[in-house]
């Protein structure tokens, strides 16, 4: 039960940060659908990609090493290296991107990144500083201040761009300005609030610290560009074959499947932090196996609904030529479910510090991504981009599956599994299939009840696990 409760306790404070985050600013796309070109909304996008991709390459993914080894007791006492050694890896990922940015303004290799220079630089150096604060407020475990800056970056974020979009008019630009003020924000509460600068030491780490954090970081790094690759490449490839303006259509596509994201990204933070803490191979007391359970249903049902609802929300928020962006919904969002249940696998490797599994897998899905992607999208256009990246999740998901039974024994429920992937699949074909709007959300809403029906037994474990909190927290 202790599990249980800090896991319970993490989703809560993460789930106020996030919401605020993710889902409060998800309502504000029927502004940026009506303000922004779809040029515009491309270009955006093609920025946050790159920088989502190049933070974590150019500091060797040192960040995610903060949390693991600020987690485990042993390393306390070595906090001051810790934080020195991460800085150091930030400042110098500054130095080299600033470098990239100076030789492409020079030689014009990717136009569209010196339109916006400044713009980009500034996304960099926000990203990863915030990235790095985050992380080590979960090393420390003070998650209620990841969830008070969360909420703090988001109020920001929205009031900026309400300000910079409507009465200043400032369009894309504002757009910017909104995004890196709301990460500043954030920086400079995390800063404060948790004395990291106190940390700041001069003196020269131990030799084995850094060997042991970069040795964990460096395949992490791989996976995270794997992660990339399969999350973030076919938006490059989509604009290469198809051209920026169905690239801010594609990329607005992924506004739906972020409600789905934003329940995995809350508990995967809140996962990753108890696997490391309650970590038993045997899984004795079967908590790894019920929260994978309660996870995977969870995770499928929320899918499900959203696929039946998929062009009612689509018609409140994608504004003019946007609305065309449904079409994509329905295997992004398949893709989404099985990376969530890839990055619960992913925090059994955390457990036991085996990123090389993290990588590995991770890559394979890569692979797979880009070649699909070219096949997909020539024959497909921007759709076939999302089966390639729902393609590419399952075969993480199964790699991943095989080896964490190798590590711990995990029971699951195959074939009943199996099912609700197959219903959710066959309605993301039916809804692009089917001509008739009220026969395809007859027919999805009835498969959507035989998964509810298929997994009763775990729908009534999560009605009275929620329950249990609720009386707990009422005496």
């Amino acid at each position: 039960m202790k599990g249980k409760r800090y896991l319970a306790k993490n989703i809560i404070f993460l789930t106020v940060g996030q919401f605020g985050t993710k889902f409060l600013t998800f309502f504000l796309v029927p502004l940026y659908t009506r303000v922004l070109t779809s040029y515009e909304y491309g270009t955006f996008d093609l920025y946050s990609a790159t920088v989502s991709l190049l933070v974590p390459v150019l500091t060797l993914n040192i960040a995610d090493s903060t949390t693991i080894f600020l987690l485990d007791k042993k390393n306390k006492a070595q906090s001051s290296g810790i934080v020195s050694i991460s800085l150091g890896y930030y400042l110098i990922s500054l130095l080299m991107f600033s470098c990239l940015l100076f030789v492409n303004w020079i030689f014009n290799f990717f136009s569209v990144f010196n339109e916006y220079v400044i713009y980009l630089f500034l996304m960099f150096a926000v990203n990863g500083l915030s990235n790095f604060f985050l992380c080590y407020a979960r090393g420390f475990d003070r998650i209620k201040n990841v969830s008070v800056s969360g909420v703090l970056c988001s109020a920001v974020m929205i009031a900026l761009n309400l300000i910079f979009l409507l009465p200043m008019k400032m369009g894309l630009k504002g757009y910017y300005l909104a995004t890196i003020g709301g990460q500043f924000i954030q920086i400079l509460y995390l800063g404060f609030s948790l004395k990291i600068f106190r940390e700041i030491s001069f003196k020269r780490p131990e030799k084995s610290l850094h060997k042991e954090m970069i040795s964990y970081s460096s395949p992490m790094m791989l996976n995270t560009v794997s992660w990339w690759i399969n999350n973030v490449s076919d938006r490059y490839i989509v604009t290469a074959m198809c051209g920026i303006i169905e690239n801010g259509i594609y990329s607005v596509a992924y506004k739906i499947p972020s409600i789905l994201s934003m329940f995995q990204s809350i508990f995967s933070q809140a996962w990753t932090l108890s696997a490391v803490q309650d970590f038993d191979s045997e899984d004795k007391n079967g908590f790894f196996s019920k929260m994978y359970a309660l996870y995977n249903v969870a995770m499928c049902i929320v899918c499900s609904v959203l696929i039946v609802f998929t062009k009612i929300i689509a018609k409140i928020l994608y504004a003019n030529d946007f609305y065309s962006a449904w079409r994509y919904v329905p295997f992004l969002l398949v893709s989404v479910v099985f990376g969530s249940l890839s990055g619960y696998l992913g925090g059994i490797f955390a457990a036991v510090k085996d990123s090389k599994s993290f990588a590995s897998s991770t890559v394979c899905g890569a692979v797979l991504n880009i070649i699909l992607n070219f096949l997909l999208i020539h024959f497909w256009g921007a759709l076939g981009a999302a089966v390639a990246t729902a393609v590419s999740y399952v075969v993480v998901w199964a790699i991943r599956l095989y080896r964490a039974m190798g590590i711990i024994k995990l029971r699951t429920n195959l074939l009943k599994d199996i099912f609700s992937y197959l219903a959710i699949t066959t309605q993301a074909i039916l809804l692009l299939v089917l001509k008739s709007e009220q026969i395809t959300l007859f027919i999805n809403s009835f498969i959507l009840a035989l998964i509810l029906a298929a997994n009763r037994k775990t729908l009534k474990s999560i009605i009275e696990f929620i329950k249990s909190k609720y009386q707990r927290g009422t005496k």
